[in-house]
């Protein structure tokens, strides 16, 4: 025992944690393996803070985060109800980005003579703390807690702030080479510390709701690297391998949403909707409204229907009879899939998971490449409280705002249903020519009790 070396067992743990980390996540890509791959996954992070808390004083301390942390975090998955997750998951991105940020200032006083160090600490303080108030900022606007948007006076003032951040960061990054801190530096600090979290709500604060699916990827990315400066900082292996599986794989999923709405990551972060165009929709004409009764005689003598599952389905908590609706459907002998747009909701996936809940098989699922070429011969088509992502503006309106986003083509069916509340337009503030469409009909209502009411046809 005299010469067991506690750093390479150490390492090895790590190495450990790192393949139950990469394990876990892989296992997340299939419906069959998803929980396993979370329960892995949780196992590394589990084996990492136990060793982690090996070189610390006073290990009960670790341990009693630990102890509190899982109960919060238990606490919130059982009482979260799914139609929740954006606005958990936005807050858990927020949290992960203020730990690296207290982290980083921990080490501040550990930086003197080591410029290496301390652009790591600059540096880390900066992704950490923006990543924090932008993803408070991210869960008002989810939540819809929170209505200010782009042009609103308050707006302008953090949007200041923000790039006021971004020029205090360069002078914290330069400070150092041009020689030896000031004496002030402690108050500069300080100051750099409050830019860093209001520059974070200007970051957010002016982007639109229908962009907040790539704004929640994107913050899961920024609090992934925020992490691997943390492990650099701390010397942590784990720390630097998990933050970067986060950022990798959060940034990859951020340019496939962007690349879903047609438009560039730029263009999202610092123009949105409002500013790329003008939309020439009006009403075209009049609506055609339907109930249940006559919708369920349409259904009954469809041999392909396609279920497009939106916000609204999300609102209504409607995703199991949407299910129960389906397995009806594929009883009376229709061929039923789910069509699902990369942004549809409120983060990436969020029709993924509700549908996943309500046990829909993945091998229903298709996205619009699978679909759309196929359209015309839909018989029937659901749109359930989608908008943007079925909106013909965006192939048939150079002049709309959404003008070249990829969409679900549902309007090539030969009869779409769409299931809705009222004629309001989506988070693009863009009206829909779907609804005045000679092939559309109108299923005004909660989506969960339209979606009842054709259940109840089905069965009587």
């Amino acid at each position: 025992m005299e010469n067991f070396d506690i750093t390479l067992a150490q390492n090895i743990a790590y190495i450990l944690a790192a393949i139950l980390f990469i394990t876990g996540i892989k296992m997340l890509g299939k419906e069959a393996t998803a929980q396993r791959g979370n329960v892995i996954s949780a196992i590394g992070m589990f084996v990492a803070i136990i060793v982690t808390a090996i070189n610390i004083v006073n290990p009960f301390v670790v341990l009693g985060g630990i102890l509190l942390g899982a109960f919060i975090g238990s606490v919130i998955a059982i009482k979260v109800k799914m139609t929740s997750i954006p606005e958990m998951v936005a807050l858990f991105n927020g949290f992960g980005g203020l730990a690296t940020f207290f982290i980083a200032w921990s080490e501040m006083s550990n930086t003197n003579d080591n410029l290496f160090q301390y652009l790591l600490v600059i540096l880390t303080i900066y992704i950490g703390g923006v990543t924090f108030s932008g993803s408070l900022i991210a869960f008002g606007k989810l939540s819809e807690r929170l209505k200010i948007g782009k042009g609103h006076l308050v707006t302008n003032l953090f949007i200041s702030f923000f790039y006021i951040s971004l020029i205090s960061i360069l002078a914290m990054l330069v400070l150092p080479m041009i020689g030896s801190l000031p004496l002030n530096f402690e108050t500069i600090f300080y100051i750099y510390l409050a830019l860093v979290m209001l520059g974070g709500v200007g970051f957010v604060l002016p982007i639109g709701g229908g962009d907040m699916p790539v704004v929640i990827s994107l913050l899961n990315s920024l609090s992934g690297i925020a992490a691997a400066f943390a492990g650099l900082i701390l010397v942590n292996n784990v720390l630097i391998v998990a933050g970067s599986l986060v950022g990798a794989s959060g940034l990859i999923l951020t340019i496939i949403m962007a690349k879903a709405m047609n438009r560039t990551i730029g263009n999202i972060l610092f123009v949105g909707y409002a500013a790329s165009g003008a939309s020439s929709s009006s009403e075209q004409g009049e609506v055609k409204p339907i109930n249940a009764e006559d919708a369920f005689l349409i259904l009954e003598n469809a041999s392909s229907v396609l279920i497009v599952p939106g916000y609204g389905m999300a609102v209504a908590q409607a995703q199991h009879v949407v299910r129960e609706l389906g397995e009806l459907l594929e009883e009376n002998g229709t061929d039923v899939k789910y069509g699902i747009h990369p942004v549809a909701g409120r983060m990436p996936g969020h029709m993924n998971v509700l549908l996943a809940e309500a046990n829909v098989s993945y091998d229903l699922l298709a996205e619009p490449d699978d679909v759309n070429p196929m359209m015309d011969t839909v018989d029937v088509a659901i749109v359930i409280g989608a908008n943007d992502v079925v909106n013909p503006s965006a192939t048939e309106e150079p002049g709309s705002p959404i003008y070249g986003m990829p969409i679900l083509e549902v309007a090539n069916a030969r009869t779409v249903f769409v299931l809705k509340r009222s004629m309001s337009s989506g988070f693009a503030g863009v009206q829909n020519p779907l609804f005045f469409k000679e092939n559309t009909r109108m299923l005004f209502g909660d989506a969960k009790e339209s979606i009842s009411g054709l259940v109840s046809e089905f069965k009587d």
